[in-house]
């Protein structure tokens, strides 16, 4: 294994932002390649824990010449975003210095060529992060995006381009949803990671043997040891899977039993009034049209002072806030519903 440190210059003198790189050299040169991210949005860590605990099993296999594919890790994608607090609250979702998601605006290659990335210019600094995390990932067979909801079940975004090849990846991992996209998506990771290959002829893409995900580890409250480690050997199961590590031990994984739908399906529910939330629901939970899911109390004490928030379809429960203030048309439950949404999007759900 190779340590390597990547230096992201800053917008004012004095200032640079350091990450680290680890790669595993692989023992065959037809392998596929790896690649796996976490903390691209700085707060959010069960990404993170889990790569913590998948490294001591990488470098296993490495010393006993398991290794057959290159991997790369970057556990910390974003230290930008990991340094900046407010008042002592994190908020590493949005770059303080240009307001831009971190998961947004990504160069959109039309070939897998590091050398068409726009050159590195000064400032500002998370337009130069968003280049260099695409030349590390570049020319990898399987990338992975590790992230996680406000509170959720384990889901993947997948384009849909790479469904049902991908399957056995969302079983190895033991996620229970797979949310399928196409189109636009502002620019993502996964969307920068796939784009250049759907340019491509379709035997030169060889897009059934692709990976790239946005993987959504459940809620950022989720930082736990079982839970870190449980994510780390579905993470495992994929590499020895996808056949970038040999390990006799694991088996294959077998069909995906989960909820999988159009991104479309998707149905953000929201509250037209501020108020605290009282769920009735939780992520994981199936529901039928105009089920109660949350009350909102918009003016406690008073007569009809709460509304209550219903299913807009029948549909699985994929995530809910964290938070229980809301304001105004603020989302309260992500559901996937068993048809299109009459407020249907494509792309990206959120900012």
């Amino acid at each position: 294994m190779h340590k390597s440190i990547e230096t992201i210059v800053g917008d004012t003198e004095g200032v640079s932002y350091e990450f680290p790189v680890f790669r595993f050299s692989g023992a065959s040169a037809g392998a596929p390649s790896a690649y796996l991210q976490a903390a691209l949005h700085g707060g959010e860590l069960p990404g993170v824990v889990a790569i913590d605990a998948l490294m001591p099993k990488l470098r296993r296999a490495a010393d006993e010449g398991r290794v057959l594919g290159n991997i790369t890790v970057v556990p910390w994608a974003n230290p930008i975003g990991r340094a900046q607090y407010q008042f002592g609250d994190h908020q590493g979702r949005f770059h303080f210095g240009t307001r831009n998601n971190f998961n947004r605006d990504f160069p959109l290659l039309e070939k897998p060529d590091a050398s068409l990335l726009p050159p590195e210019v000064p400032g500002p600094a998370d337009k130069s992060l968003k280049r260099r995390l695409v030349a590390l990932s570049m020319g990898h067979d399987i990338v992975l995006d590790l992230h996680c909801d406000d509170e959720g079940v384990p889901y993947l975004y997948v384009p849909a381009q790479l469904w049902p090849a991908m399957a056995d990846c969302a079983a190895a991992m033991g996620v229970e949803a797979v949310v399928l996209w196409q189109g636009a998506s502002g620019g993502a990771f996964e969307e920068a990671s796939i784009h250049p290959y759907l340019q491509m002829p379709a035997g030169e893409a060889k897009l059934d043997q692709r990976v790239v995900t946005t993987v959504e580890y459940r809620g950022v409250v989720d930082v736990e040891r079982d839970l870190a480690q449980a994510d780390a050997d579905g993470l495992y199961r994929l590499l020895v899977a996808r056949g970038v590590v040999d390990d006799k031990t694991i088996a294959a994984p077998s069909a995906f039993a989960g909820v999988v739908a159009p991104l479309e399906n998707i149905e953000m529910v929201t509250t037209p009034k501020a108020g605290a939330v009282l769920y009735d629901v939780k992520p994981g939970d199936r529901v039928r049209a105009g089920q109660r899911l949350a009350t909102i109390v918009h003016a406690p004490g008073e007569k009809n002072g709460s509304l209550e928030i219903a299913a807009p379809q029948a549909g699985f429960v994929l995530t809910r806030r964290s938070i229980r203030v809301l304001p105004a048309g603020g989302d309260v439950i992500k559901l996937v519903g068993e048809r299109r949404s009459a407020d249907a999007r494509t792309g990206a759900l959120e900012d």
